[in-house]
């Protein structure tokens, strides 16, 4: 049931991402062109990416749903880690084509022509914006999606942007600080520039196959350490692709264990564990006592036939 609902839930954050961004986008021309502030331009870009991003997202959590076939047998889950890729190089392209706008805009000293409607118009971006932001986050505690954190890393620096745009043009109108739009134009690109970063090593995270966080693993060891059968328990490898979460090890027994006793153990320790950690997937290698594995025999082997 469980895994039903997270696709779902998915599915309608992506949706949400997609119609909020149509909005904005028309929202936010209106006061590029009235304006002509160059920190609005650069939250409308962000705005453009924004549907782009949020398109590849919907796609990506569509395609990251379905379930394991013969030619994807652990699932399509690094779909989303594809998506939220896509989206930081969107990211990354936008902030280098308003730091170039705002250095112009820097050297030329331009004002911004009409600083209240951009105020009143990023106040009524930033609002919507945090109703979205609300919502995705009670997505992600619930389904851990990388997809929509990505896009909810685009909405928070949308947010950002939007108060920039308002304290730019306030200070352009009020403290007559002239250049006050092009340096918040040209700090809104390096904070997207971060925020393209950060949301990267994610994806090539999972892309990569990292283990999970230290602080993850402890707790799966944590569970497994009330397990008395696990108590030979070694070689633990984890991994996460988009929602789903993979751990493979294994166990000890004595020598003389059938394997039809194995077997059943093993499920009872699989059960606890999913019990544990819903939606978890397991591979569990059966062992005899004082069992090592040669690590590194392979690679060794490898390395001794190339030097031939």
């Amino acid at each position: 049931m469980a895994e039903a609902i997270t696709p779902n839930f998915n599915r309608r954050a992506a949706l949400a991402s997609v119609t909020m961004a149509t909005a904005l986008l028309g929202l936010k021309g209106y006061g590029a062109v009235v304006t002509g502030s160059v920190a609005m331009l650069a939250s409308l870009a962000d705005t453009v990416l924004d549907l782009i991003a949020s398109l590849v997202t919907l796609y990506g959590v569509h395609i990251a749903a379905q379930r394991a076939d013969e030619d994807h047998r652990f699932g399509h889950g690094k779909a989303e880690a594809l998506a939220a890729l896509f989206q930081t190089a969107l990211i990354a392209a936008s902030a280098v084509a308003i730091a170039v706008r705002a250095a112009m805009a820097l050297a030329e000293g331009t004002p911004a022509a009409s600083p209240e409607a951009g105020i009143v118009v990023s106040l009524i971006a930033g609002a919507a914006t945090i109703v979205l932001l609300a919502y995705q986050r009670a997505v992600i505690a619930r389904t851990h999606s990388l997809a929509i954190g990505a896009d909810y890393l685009h909405y928070q620096s949308d947010l950002a942007l939007n108060a920039a745009v308002v304290v730019a043009l306030l200070l352009e109108r009020y403290a007559h600080f002239a250049r006050a739009d092009a340096v918040f134009g040209l700090g809104i690109a390096l904070w997207l520039g971060w925020g393209a970063w950060s949301s990267a090593r994610h994806a090539i995270d999972q892309l990569m196959d990292r283990e999970w966080p230290e602080a993850k693993r402890r707790a799966f060891l944590d569970v497994a350490a009330t397990i008395p059968a696990l108590s030979g328990m070694h070689d633990l490898r984890t991994r996460t692709s988009g929602a789903h979460d993979f751990a493979q090890f294994h166990m000890a027994f004595p020598a003389e264990t059938s394997v039809g006793t194995a077997h059943d153990v093993m499920d009872d320790v699989e059960a606890k564990l999913a019990a544990a950690f819903p939606g978890l997937q397991l591979i569990i290698h059966p062992d005899p006592i004082g069992h090592v594995d040669p690590e590194g025999a392979l690679p060794a082997a490898i390395a001794e036939r190339s030097e031939l």
